[in-house]
């Protein structure tokens, strides 16, 4: 029996959960982190969109503030601009070759609102380990009548598989459990 489907399958959901944990990364915890703001996209130059993290180096100066220190000084106000315009609610202050960025710290509607945000994530991640099962279900399945193949062995494809995906939806509740904890907590 052919068992390609197994790297197939843990490099596919292994992609899921990298794809989850770096959306979940992007949720604001109250804290200065820079993952919040890195991946925002900037028209920098006519008709150039870069990333933040391609225009800037951005730190954590203490817990409640960013520091954008921008490379070129004609893109600032670009990225003050793209700041504003993102749904971080964050305020942008040019301090001389600066931009700095204070994270207030969430109320608890937000917390919640975050929580449920961090579930519907991490449920979309979910759905998307099924979709992956489903279709290696269908190569484990494409594989029944070749000489050689068993009904055990596919059996024991179908047990392998869904030991896979179940040890997939773990990495994902973990990832739950630990941003909600870390939502929850501040």
């Amino acid at each position: 029996m052919n068992n390609t489907w197994q790297t197939t399958g843990r490099d596919k959901m292994g992609q899921v959960v990298k794809l989850i944990t770096d959306d979940l990364a992007t949720l604001s915890t109250g804290r200065a982190r820079p993952a919040l703001i890195e991946e925002l996209k900037v028209e920098a130059y006519e008709g150039s969109w870069l990333t933040l993290k391609e225009l800037a180096t951005i730190s954590t100066p203490d817990p409640q503030t960013l520091s954008i220190q921008v490379w070129d000084q004609s893109v600032t106000e670009k990225i003050v601009k793209s700041i504003q315009n993102s749904n971080l609610n964050l305020n942008p202050v040019v301090d001389q070759a600066a931009i700095r960025l204070h994270v207030p710290s969430l109320t608890a509607e937000r917390r919640q609102e975050l929580v449920k945000a961090v579930k519907q994530k991490v449920e979309s991640g979910r759905a998307m380990l099924r979709q992956i099962r489903v279709d290696l279900k269908k190569d484990i399945d494409a594989q029944n009548h070749q000489p050689g193949v068993s009904e055990d062995d596919i059996h024991e494809a179908y047990d392998q598989l869904q030991e896979l995906v179940d040890g997939w939806h773990a990495r994902l509740d973990e990832l739950e459990q630990k941003k909600e904890q870390e939502l929850t907590s501040l």
